[in-house]
């Protein structure tokens, strides 16, 4: 399973994060690899989250690559950094973007806490 598939999958899954306790709103990540588009909705409900593998409308939209992606997942990138890098685009709500970086594992904890997509 590819690791952007994994890391939604968890997050549908978990269902609650009480670290987006305070958050509501929408956000699409259209991630590219290749000529092929990914999207994935994650809507927000005071920490409840819903993934949908679809497109559709949302408060903001992450485009980025799938490498890009996938070393955030892996907690090898930080995500504010490759906004400013332009490695990742945001249209919409840029504060309900950046606290998407709450999901995300920072690089050490990714691998000490054994997360399935953090490389060994």
């Amino acid at each position: 399973m590819p690791v952007t598939d994994a890391f939604f999958q968890q997050l549908a899954e978990v269902g609650h994060d009480p670290r987006l306790c305070r958050v509501r709103g929408s956000i699409r990540f259209d991630i590219r690899e290749g000529d092929r588009l990914r999207q994935w909705l994650l809507t927000i409900d005071h920490g409840q989250l819903r993934v949908s593998p679809h497109g559709g409308p949302a408060q903001a939209v992450l485009k980025l690559s799938s490498e890009v992606a996938e070393a955030m997942i892996r907690g090898e990138m930080n995500g504010l950094s490759a906004m400013l890098r332009g490695e990742i685009l945001v249209d919409g709500d840029l504060a309900l973007a950046l606290r998407m970086g709450r999901l995300f594992p920072a690089p050490a904890i990714a691998r000490e806490a054994g997360h399935p997509w953090a490389r060994r």
